[in-house]
C-alpha cells in the first residue's frame, strides 16, 4: 500500500489527510504546537502509523509524497517574531519603507498610524548608486557603502539582509554587485534581493516584499531544516512539497529562497480542493469557505479559475507576490466574545487558540468563545466532540457566557449564546461579500463549498444571509486545506516590467518577444529542476494593462497562441471587457491610449492527483445512521426542539435528510436548519439545498 499525505498546520489544529492508492482516505487532527510546529506534525504521523497498525519506520517507507502547508512565516510577521533584518537601498530612499504609499488607510481617522516597519531606520542603510527607468546607469555603485554597512550589520547580529535599489527591475547589475559583496563578508546571512524576488515597478511594493522575504527567510529555513531532518531520520525518502500562497506547491529548496511565497499560504489550498469537489458535481463557479478554530477564509472561483491578486497585505504591509485573493477574518470556533465601548456584543478577531482554547475545552480558557455558544445551543455533543477525544464541559461554558455576556447585556443565557452564534454568521457573510459583491459578482450565482471543522455548523445560516441556495460539504471538509494540498500542482510565477504604449509599435515587438522567451525559459528551468517532464509542463500568460492616466492596472489573462502571434487587438478587447466587469465601464469607444505595465507567466508542473472512491447507490433511507434525538436551538422558531441526530460516517450514497437535523462526523458537525434538505453523494460528500417551505 502506498500513501499520500496532506498536512495543514493551523492556529488551533494541525490537520492531516491520509490517502492510499485505492482512493481510501482517513482524517487526523491534533492540537497544534506553536512553540515548534514540527512536534504536532510528527504526532499526527505517529497516530497514522498506529491507526494502520504498522511501525513508524514501515509507515514512512510506504509514503510516496507529503505536501505541507505552514503558518510559520505568517505567524512570525503577525507576532513580530521575525529575523533581525538589515536593508541596503538607494541613497535618498531609505524611508520609503516607512512612508509607504503616502496614503492614509483610513482617510477620516487622524489617529490611524501606519505599522512600524520591520527594519528600523538605523538598519536601513543608504547606498550611493542610481539607475534610471530605462536601465541606464546614472551613478555607479559605491562599494564602500556596502562594505561599511556590512560591518554595522555584523555588529548588530543581523540574520537577514534585503537589497532593493531604484529601477533594479530594468538593470540589476548594482544589486548583483551588492549581493556578491554581501555573500563574501556575510556568507551565513539570509539574502533577499529585489531583482530576484520581485523584478517589477513600484518601489514601495518591491522594497516591502523584499524585506518581508528577508525577515521570514531564516525562520522558514530553520523550520523546514528541522522538519526534513526529522522526516529523514525516521526513514522518509519520498517527495516533500510545500504549499505556496499562489495556490501551487514547490520543493523546500526553492521555497526557502522565496520564503515570502508561503505567507498566507495555508488558506490557498482550500480553493484547490474546492475545484476538485465542485468539479465532481459539474460546478466551475463557487465560493469556498474554511472556518477553523482561529480564522475564517473565503475565496471565489469563477469558471474553474481562482482569482489571484498582486496587491496582498500581511499585517498591513505590502506583499506584491501573486497570491490567491482570499479574505481572512478572525472568526473561528475559538473566537472570543466581548462587549465594546458602546455596549455592543462582538465576536473576535481575538482567539483562544489551541491552548487554552474555548472554555468548554477545560484547558484553562476563561473567555467565552464561538464553540461555547455552539455547545449551549445544542449543535455540539459534549461527549462526541473530536470523536470523543475531547470531552466538552457545558456547565463551565454556561457560566462563562452568563457572567461575561448575558448579565452585562441584560440577556438570558440562550439569548446571549444565540447572539454570539448570529454575529459570527453575519461577520462571515460580510467577508464573502467582500470577495464577491465588491468585485462585481453576485454570490447567489455560486455554489458554497464549506470546509473547516467549525464551518458546517454555520454554513446554512451563512447561506441564508447571502441567499445562496446550495452548499457542498466535502467528505474531507474538516481538513479541506490538507486535502487541497494533495490536489495542487507545482506552480511558479514570473514577472517582467515593460512600460510602453499598447498595442505595441513595431520597434517594441522584438523586445516583447525576447521577454516572453526569457520568462518561459525561466519557467522551464525551474520545472526541470523539479524533475517535471515536458509533457507535464503548462504555461499561463497574462498582461498588466491600464488606460493612460490610471494608477492601477488590470491583470488580463491571454492565450499562449495569441501572445506568441502578438494579437494585440484581441488582447486589448480582453482588457476592455475585464475593466468593464471590475469597474462598470470601459473606454474602448473613446479611443483612449492604453499602456502595458508588466508581463506575467505562471509555470505549472502538473502532478498526479489522488482519485476519489465512488460508493454504490444505497437509496434515500437513512435509518441505519439515526443515533437518536436531542434538544437543539432552531433559529426559525427561536426556540429549542428535539431533532434527529445522525451519524454522518454511517450515511451512504443517496441517503436523504430533511431539516431540522444534526449530522455528526468524527471531525465536524453539520447543522441542517428547517428550510434545508441534505443528501449524501457518491463520493461521501453532502449537498445541502434550500427548499421553498419550512418543515
Amino acid at each position: 500500500m502506498i500513501f499520500k499525505i496532506g498536512i495543514d498546520v493551523g492556529g488551533t489544529f494541525t490537520d492531516f489527510l491520509l490517502m492510499d492508492n485505492e482512493g481510501n482516505s482517513n482524517i487526523f487532527k491534533v492540537l497544534s504546537s506553536p512553540e515548534d510546529p514540527s512536534i504536532a506534525v510528527m504526532t499526527g504521523l505517529n497516530q497514522m502509523a498506529d491507526k494502520i497498525g504498522i511501525s513508524l519506520a514501515s509507515f514512512f517507507d510506504k509514503i510516496e509524497i507529503i505536501v505541507h502547508g505552514t503558518t510559520v512565516t505568517t505567524n512570525a510577521v503577525l507576532t513580530g517574531n521575525v529575523a533581525k533584518t538589515g536593508l541596503f537601498t538607494t541613497k535618498g530612499f531609505r524611508d520609503a519603507l516607512q512612508m509607504r504609499r503616502g496614503i492614509r488607510e483610513e482617510l477620516y481617522n487622524n489617529k490611524y498610524l501606519p505599522p512600524e516597519p520591520i527594519v528600523p531606520r538605523h538598519l536601513r542603510l543608504p547606498v550611493i548608486e542610481r539607475v534610471d527607468y530605462a536601465g541606464n546607469i546614472v551613478t555607479e555603485i559605491n562599494e564602500n557603502d556596502i562594505i561599511n554597512g556590512i560591518q554595522l550589520f555584523m555588529d548588530q547580529d543581523i540574520e537577514a539582509v534585503a537589497v532593493c535599489f531604484m529601477h533594479s527591475y530594468a538593470n540589476d547589475s548594482h544589486e548583483r554587485k551588492a549581493k556578491e559583496i554581501i555573500r563574501k563578508y556575510m556568507p551565513r546571512a539570509y539574502l533577499s534581493v529585489s531583482s530576484s524576488v520581485l523584478p517589477q515597478i513600484r518601489f514601495y511594493d518591491r522594497v516591502s516584499t523584499t524585506v518581508l522575504n528577508a525577515a521570514v527567510g531564516p525562520i522558514l529555513k530553520k523550520y523546514l531544516s528541522k522538519l526534513t531532518t526529522r522526516l529523514s531520520e525516521n526513514g522518509f525518502s519520498g517527495i516533500f512539497l510545500i504549499m505556496q500562497s499562489n495556490g501551487g506547491v514547490t520543493t523546500p529548496d526553492i521555497v526557502t529562497g522565496l520564503a515570502a511565497s508561503t505567507l498566507l499560504s495555508g488558506p490557498a489550498a482550500a480553493p484547490m480542493a474546492g475545484m476538485a469537489y465542485a468539479g465532481l458535481h459539474g460546478q466551475k463557479s463557487f465560493i469556498t469557505v474554511d472556518m477553523g478554530g482561529t480564522s475564517f477564509d473565503a475565496a471565489l472561483i469563477k469558471d474553474a479559475k481562482p482569482i489571484v491578486t498582486m496587491d496582498g497585505k500581511v499585517d498591513r504591509m505590502a506583499l506584491a507576490l501573486p497570491m490567491m485573493d482570499i479574505k481572512t477574518i478572525g472568526a473561528g470556533g475559538g473566537s472570543i466574545a466581548w462587549i465594546d465601548e458602546g455596549g455592543l456584543l462582538r465576536m473576535g478577531p481575538k482567539s483562544s487558540g489551541a491552548r487554552p482554547g474555548p472554555v468548554c475545552y477545560g484547558l484553562g480558557g476563561k473567555e467565552p468563545c464561538c464553540s461555547d455558544a455552539d455547545l449551549i445551543l445544542g449543535y455540539l455533543d459534549p461527549d462526541f466532540f473530536a470523536a470523543g477525544k475531547i470531552k466538552l464541559n457545558k456547565a463551565v461554558a454556561e457560566k462563562a457566557i452568563q457572567n461575561l455576556v448575558a448579565e452585562p447585556l441584560n440577556m438570558s443565557l440562550i439569548e446571549a449564546a444565540y447572539g454570539m452564534y448570529h454575529i459570527m454568521n453575519v461577520n462571515m457573510a460580510s467577508a464573502i461579500r467582500e470577495i464577491s459583491v465588491q468585485r462585481g459578482f453576485d454570490p447567489r450565482d455560486f455554489l458554497l463549498v464549506c470546509g473547516g471543522g467549525a464551518g458546517p455548523i454555520h454554513a446554512a445560516m451563512i447561506s441564508l444571509e447571502l441567499d445562496i441556495s446550495k452548499i457542498l460539504i466535502p467528505k474531507e471538509s474538516s481538513i479541506l486545506c490538507a486535502a487541497g494540498m494533495l490536489l495542487s500542482d507545482l506552480k511558479h510565477d514570473f514577472v517582467r516590467s515593460f512600460h510602453t504604449q499598447f498595442p505595441l509599435n513595431d520597434n517594441k515587438k522584438q523586445y516583447f518577444s525576447s521577454l516572453i522567451t526569457d520568462l518561459k525559459s525561466a519557467g522551464d528551468t525551474i520545472l526541470s529542476n523539479e524533475h517535471i517532464s515536458e509533457e507535464k509542463r503548462k504555461f499561463q500568460f497574462s498582461l498588466d494593462l491600464r488606460y493612460v492616466g490610471q494608477y492601477h492596472e488590470v491583470c488580463v489573462p491571454v492565450e499562449i497562441d495569441d501572445i506568441m502571434a502578438m494579437k494585440f487587438e484581441k488582447m486589448a478587447k480582453g482588457f476592455h471587457a475585464e475593466h468593464n466587469r471590475l469597474y462598470g465601464y470601459d473606454l474602448k469607444d473613446e479611443k483612449t491610449i492604453m499602456e502595458l505595465v508588466n508581463i506575467r507567466i505562471t509555470a505549472l508542473g502538473i502532478t498526479d492527483k489522488p482519485g476519489f472512491r465512488k460508493e454504490i447507490f444505497a437509496g434515500a433511507d437513512v435509518s441505519q445512521a439515526l443515533k437518536g434525538q436531542r434538544p437543539v436551538f432552531i433559529p426559525s422558531k427561536m426556540a429549542f426542539a428535539p431533532i434527529n441526530i445522525y451519524d454522518g460516517d454511517k450515511m451512504n450514497h443517496g441517503n436523504h435528510v430533511m431539516g431540522p437535523a444534526i449530522i455528526e462526523q468524527k471531525n465536524t458537525t453539520i447543522f441542517v436548519p428547517s428550510m434545508f434538505e441534505i443528501e449524501c453523494d457518491q463520493y461521501g460528500s453532502f449537498m445541502m439545498t434550500k427548499i421553498n417551505h419550512i418543515a
